[in-house]
C-alpha cells in the first residue's frame, strides 16, 4: 500500500531552480533511501514533503489525500514525522521530557491541568522498550548518552504519535561503527510496524543494507529509482555523479 505520493514538485528560489518536477512514493512497510550529492536539492525536497517549504508546483499526497495546503503541524498530526540530523533533543532533560517534549500528557486536579509525569515516565518506558532500544535508564538526562543511544530517543519520539511515515535525516552520520548497526536495527524496526521510512544518508553502504528501493537526486531531478536487491553500489555512485558514468562511478567507489 501506498502511503505517501510526492509528485511533480518544483522549486525555485529567485532565479535558482531547485528542484524540477520530482516524483517518487513510499509504501507502508517499506524504507526508501534518498541519496545525491550536496546541493542536489535532497533537503529541500523534504522541507516541502514537512511543509516547511510551499512548492511551486506539484502534489503531497498521504494516504491518498493531498496535504500540499496543510501546515508543518498539521501535517504531523496527520502522520509525516521528521527526525533532523541534529536531533532536536533537550539534553539536560531525561528521557520522558524528550519524548514529550510540547506535547505532554496533562490531568487534571481540581479543574487545574498538570502535567502527568507518571504516565510520561509509563509511556516512554513501554516505547523504548516497543523499539527495543538499549538506554541505560530513562531517568537520565539525554546529553549523558551516547550518539546511538540518543538516535534511539529521537526515533522513540517520533513513534509517540503512531506516525505513517518518517523521514530521517543522517541517522549514523555522527554515529561510531558499533552504533551504526544499532540505528539500522531501529529503522528495520520501523518497518516491521508498517511505518513508511524515508532515509536520507551519505552513507552507501548504510543505504544499501536496510532499504527497499533507493531514490537518486541529481541537480534537483529524480535520476534513479533503484530496486537495492537489484542494485550495486556502482549503479548508485553513478546515478549521483551524473547518471551513466560508470569509469568515473568507479573511480568515485574507489575513494569513497
Amino acid at each position: 500500500m501506498t502511503l505517501l505520493t510526492v509528485s511533480g514538485i518544483r522549486k525555485s528560489f529567485g532565479a535558482v531552480d531547485v528542484l524540477h518536477g520530482v516524483d517518487f512514493s513510499v509504501g507502508a512497510g517499506e524504507v526508501l533511501g534518498l541519496v545525491g550529492d550536496n546541493g542536489a536539492g535532497k533537503s529541500t525536497l523534504m522541507k516541502i514533503v514537512t511543509g516547511m517549504y510551499k512548492a511551486d508546483a506539484g502534489d503531497v499526497v498521504l494516504g491518498g489525500t493531498s496535504v500540499l495546503d496543510l501546515s508543518p503541524g498539521e501535517r504531523r498530526a496527520k502522520g509525516i514525522e521528521m527526525i533532523y540530523q541534529d536531533l532536536a533533543l533537550a539534553k539536560q532533560q531525561d528521557v520522558a521530557a524528550n519524548i514529550f517534549l510540547g506535547r505532554e500528557p496533562v490531568r487534571r486536579v481540581f479543574g487545574v491541568n498538570f502535567v502527568d509525569r507518571t504516565k510520561m515516565k509509563q509511556d516512554a518506558q513501554a516505547m523504548i522498550t516497543r523499539l527495543g532500544a538499549n538506554l541505560p535508564a530513562i531517568n537520565r538526562p539525554v546529553g549523558s548518552f551516547s550518539g546511538g543511544q540518543q538516535q534511539s530517543v529521537a526515533i522513540a519520539r517520533a513513534l509517540t504519535f503512531n506516525p505513517k511515515v518518517v523521514i530521517m535525516d543522517e541517522p549514523t552520520a555522527a554515529l561510531a561503527v558499533r552504533e551504526v548497526q544499532g540505528v539500522l536495527d531501529l529503522i528495520r524496526q520501523l518497518r516491521d510496524q508498517g511505518i513508511g521510512v524515508i532515509l536520507i544518508s551519505h552513507r552507501l553502504n548504510d543505504v544499501l543494507s536496510v532499504t527497499d528501493r533507493i531514490v537518486v537526486l541529481h541537480h534537483g531531478r529524480a535520476a534513479a529509482n533503484l530496486v537495492t536487491k537489484e542494485t550495486t553500489m556502482t549503479d548508485v555512485v553513478s546515478a549521483i555523479v551524473g547518471g551513466g558514468d560508470m569509469a568515473e562511478a568507479a573511480a568515485h567507489e574507489a575513494q569513497g
